[in-house]
């Protein structure tokens, strides 16, 4: 799904979640998020945010674990998310 823009902010830059693909799993919401920096050092710039959600909504700071069906649920989220997509591409093709 793709998101409204959202503000985050680290030490090396602020921005907004551009992208995101999210899913409901079984224990928690898997998301994969385009952020775009357009404050300090890291201005101008993009990452990728493997994280993920409680089901009430609430960041969660820990590792992102995902099952083979929320991988699938992914995958088709990220037909909605095509900036992000297009990044992930680069790291499974050559």
């Amino acid at each position: 799904m793709t998101t409204r823009q959202r503000p985050f902010s680290y030490s090396w830059g602020s921005g907004y979640v551009a992208e995101e693909a999210r899913v409901r799993g079984e224990y928690h919401e898997p998301a994969i998020q385009l952020l775009k920096y357009t404050d300090g050092d890291a201005a101008g710039g993009v990452s990728i945010r493997f994280c993920h959600y409680s089901h009430d909504g609430h960041f969660r700071r820990s590792p992102l674990l995902m099952s083979p069906d929320e991988m699938d649920l992914i995958r088709l989220a990220l037909n909605e998310a095509p900036e992000l997509r297009d990044l992930l591409r680069r790291m499974v093709e050559e």
